[in-house]
């Protein structure tokens, strides 16, 4: 008993009397600046604290020597022995380089910071280069604006980026005049890596990092791409310290939401870290019979087997059940107001689902501090099962021939189709020198490919039926009035009955075996590329030039794997030249010559109906500008003048009796400016600006009166703000307010038949707000969008094809981090 009392007294006096020593210090750049959120940590423990907006950390540890490791992204690692004494406290100050070339080239390592600012990127480079040394504009936006503003879709994020604007309701938006929709091989980006996505559904973002616009033709180092822009969408990767979070939303128009984001190490040594995001949507909407359900389902790994290897594995699943929304359709008369923004053109039988994933492996190895190499594979699938009732692209017929302006002519389409994508890039980054110059080299191969899978059909009912009410005849003809089946009043019958803009309730359940079909079977095709290319950074005191140049093969295979398949081959030699000039440390001024080229074959065009063949899309841009940074590195400003041609684009021909085909417009050329703002103007006060002037217009054309014209939704001024402050201290610490305001301006709608007028789409003005409040760990949000309630419209075709935004709406969002 006596020998238990005395051990106990013992381990009680070593525990009380016992100390540890302290370790404190500043972590800054070489410029004096703090580096907020700096990783510090004692080598081979578990020891470790990030640094405060300050810059300074503070450490309590037991007595002992210690290497101390800092590292932030964009810095060079910081490593420093430290000899810690009982009842001592150590101060450290260190200083930390600029590397930006040490970041992962593949997106492999997550990204630490919080704030609306993001400093590097590799889409522009391919190599993890500062955004104020890239010659050429790069806009983005962080999932901390998306977060605040309490954004799901990344057209709901666009307008927070200048020169981007939505098209339709669909994953389809303008990047300087210029179209970029999902399902083209050519405008969609992930990871850096080309991919394939819905046409008709908006992206999701809770399973982003950021969403990033390379603006202008990204050829020299893509090959296939918009000459707008290319949308690079980046994925959260895994983190080395714990994260855990849950959101909810829920508001206007029946809207739930749920995301979950967990990341951390799985192991001791933190050599295995994983992430996993989940998201799920249930929401109606404004638009009459319209739903939404979304399931994202978003799992992510990195194994860092040694400090100069990293391996990637991300899933990206998303499966979404809805109705496709064709848009609004206005009375024959042109009135844009004379229909509610309400009322679809959809049945209770309609329906559409689809299915994607990606899967991507990527691999970083650095050979030493000049060498690295990268690898990337990405395989995708997307499966689309539609069934719909939609407008034929016109109004009803009299017997005539004469429009009835409250009848909009329908079809039904019932299709099934499946495409698969492998995208393989491959690349070595060697820095080195020559005398005074600093070379930043990449070079690499990429290869990619899509097939649409055997078995893709379409049923179609369209048109009136015939005399004998046999079959269906695709259009009426009034001088050939015999040959349809006629209604009482001599009007003809139509196969799928016209959608009356008037009637109060038209949404019956459609009996779909009274109509008759005509079936189109998709062959599958083939599409292929592959591509080598070279770049160099060259930089020499205050001057860094850009020189890249690429060789692309593009194959085109027809009926792939049928006895009449047909191959269609095409090359080209694309460059790139950049210089940036720094005025000193706030500023960066830069030039930029590119082009771009873009094959238009059969098989990266969605319907066999369109015509063709038709000549590749060429394009070149020329740019200059200046980007610059305050606050200490944290608020950036950005200037850009451009003018971007283009010869070759494709555009409806306005045909109603084959409303799938297009035709080839001459020439475009767009001229135009592009201011943003971006940053944090104090701690706890951030702001994002962003305006583009857009003169975006037809010079060449077959047809003299689209000369001179604007292009389709490409309004010549847009911008938007967006600001947010949280109190610090007080009684009323934690509570934010945030606010913003977006405009468009008038624009036209698409292409029509020759001589004929264009729609005008209406101008307008937005205004959102939100309030926060932070308390601990737990986070709840109201957003309010629209809050005038504004009528307006985000873009449309015609008359019969409109896209109305939504009418004031309000969200509720509840988060929980531990």
């Amino acid at each position: 008993m006596k020998f238990i009392f005395t051990f106990s007294l013992l381990l009680f006096t070593h525990i009380v009397f016992a100390q540890n020593g302290t370790l404190s210090g500043i972590v800054s750049d070489v410029k004096g600046k703090p580096v907020e959120l700096a990783s510090v940590t004692l080598k081979n423990t578990k020891i470790g604290v990030s640094t405060k907006s300050d810059g300074s950390f503070t450490l309590s540890v037991p007595a002992g020597d210690y290497t101390v490791l800092v590292s932030s992204i964009g810095y060079e690692v910081y490593q420093q022995p430290v000899l810690v004494k009982d009842n001592e406290t150590v101060t450290l100050s260190i200083s930390l380089n600029e590397a930006a070339e040490t970041l992962q080239q593949v997106e492999i390592t997550g990204r630490k910071e919080t704030t609306y600012k993001n400093d590097a990127t590799f889409v522009a480079t391919k190599s993890s280069t500062l955004i104020k040394d890239i010659p050429q504009s790069v806009s983005y936006v962080t999932k901390e604006i998306l977060q605040d503003q309490g954004v799901f879709r990344v057209n709901e994020a666009v307008k927070n980026i200048s020169g981007v604007s939505q098209f339709t309701f669909y994953n389809d938006l303008t990047i300087r005049g210029h179209r970029v929709s999902g399902n083209d091989n050519y405008g969609s980006l992930v990871n850096g890596m080309r991919s394939f996505a819905s046409f008709w559904k908006q992206g999701l973002t809770p399973h982003l990092e950021r969403i990033e616009v390379l603006k202008g033709p990204a050829s020299a180092l893509y090959g296939n791409t918009s000459p707008g822009g290319s949308i690079n969408r980046v994925t959260k990767k895994p983190l080395a310290e714990k994260r855990q979070s849950l959101n909810f939303q829920m508001g206007s128009f029946d809207t739930f939401r749920a995301t979950a984001d967990f990341t951390g190490p799985m192991n001791e040594d933190k050599t295995l870290l994983y992430r996993l995001n989940l998201g799920y949507e249930d929401a109606q909407s404004f638009r009459d019979l319209q739903f939404d359900k979304n399931v994202i389902v978003a799992p992510s790994f990195t194994f860092l087997p040694t400090e100069n290897t990293r391996v990637n594995f991300d899933l990206v699943y998303q499966q979404s059940k809805g109705r496709l929304d064709r848009g609004q359709a206005v009375l024959g008369d042109g009135d844009i107001y004379s229909s509610s923004i309400s009322k679809s053109l959809s049945r209770v039988n309609d329906y559409l689902k689809e299915s994607s994933y990606l899967v991507t492996v990527s691999l970083n190895h650095r050979f030493s501090k000049a060498v690295s190499f990268n690898m990337a594979y990405m395989k995708a699938g997307f499966e689309e099962d539609l069934l719909e009732h939609r407008s034929a692209n016109t109004y009803g017929k009299d017997s005539a021939g004469v429009n009835i302006p409250n009848l909009v002519e329908m079809q039904v389409f019932i299709r099934n189709r499946k495409w698969h994508n492998d995208n393989l890039t491959s690349y070595f980054n060697i820095d080195f020198r020559t005398g005074p110059l600093e070379h930043k080299v990449v070079a690499g191969y990429d290869y990619a490919q899509e097939v649409l899978a055997a078995g893709g059909s379409q049923l179609v009912a369209r048109g009136y039926r015939n005399a004998s009410n046999t079959g269906a005849i695709n259009s009426y003809d009034p001088k050939k009035k015999s040959n349809y089946l006629l209604d009482a009043k001599g009007n003809p019958v139509p196969n799928v009955a016209h959608m009356d803009l008037t009637a109060d309730n038209p949404y019956y359940l459609a009996d779909m075996s009274k109509y008759f079909y005509s079936r189109t079977d998709y062959a599958p095709t083939l599409y292929s590329s592959q591509g080598v290319y070279i770049q160099d950074q060259i930089r020499f005191r205050r001057f860094q030039l850009l020189l890249g140049l690429r060789q692309d093969y593009f194959t085109d295979i027809l009926d792939y794997k049928l006895s009449s398949e047909k191959t269609i081959k095409q090359s080209a030699l694309i460059p790139r030249v950049g210089l940036v000039y720094t005025v000193n440390d706030h500023i960066n001024a830069y030039a930029t010559y590119v082009e771009g080229y873009q094959p238009q074959l059969a098989t990266t065009i969605a319907t066999p109906n369109a015509g063709g063949p038709f000549d590749p899309l060429i394009s070149n841009l020329k740019e200059a500008g200046l980007k610059t940074e305050w606050f200490g590195k944290r608020f950036l400003a950005n200037l850009s003048v451009y003018r971007l041609e283009v010869n070759g684009a494709l555009y409806n021909a306005g045909d109603t009796s084959n409303p799938d085909l297009l035709s080839q417009i001459g020439q475009e050329v767009s001229k135009g400016v592009e201011i943003d703002l971006l940053g944090q103007i104090a701690q706890n006060w951030s702001l994002s600006v962003s305006y583009a002037y857009n003169d975006a217009t037809f010079t060449k054309s077959a047809n003299p009166e689209e000369v001179g014209r604007q292009k389709p939704n490409a309004p010549k001024h847009q911008g938007n703000i967006w600001t947010k402050y949280v109190i610090a201290n007080g009684p009323l610490a934690g509570l934010g307010v945030g606010f913003g305001a977006n405009f468009v301006t008038e624009r036209l709608g698409s292409i029509v038949a020759a001589g004929a007028e264009p729609f005008i789409l209406p101008g307008y003005e937005l205004i959102n707000g939100a309030l926060y409040y932070q308390v601990a760990k737990f986070r709840i949000q109201v957003n309010a969008n629209n809050l005038a309630n504004k009528t307006h419209w985000v873009g449309g075709y015609d008359r019969i094809r409109l896209f109305p935004g939504s009418p004031r709406s309000f969200l509720l969002g509840v988060g929980y981090t531990f």
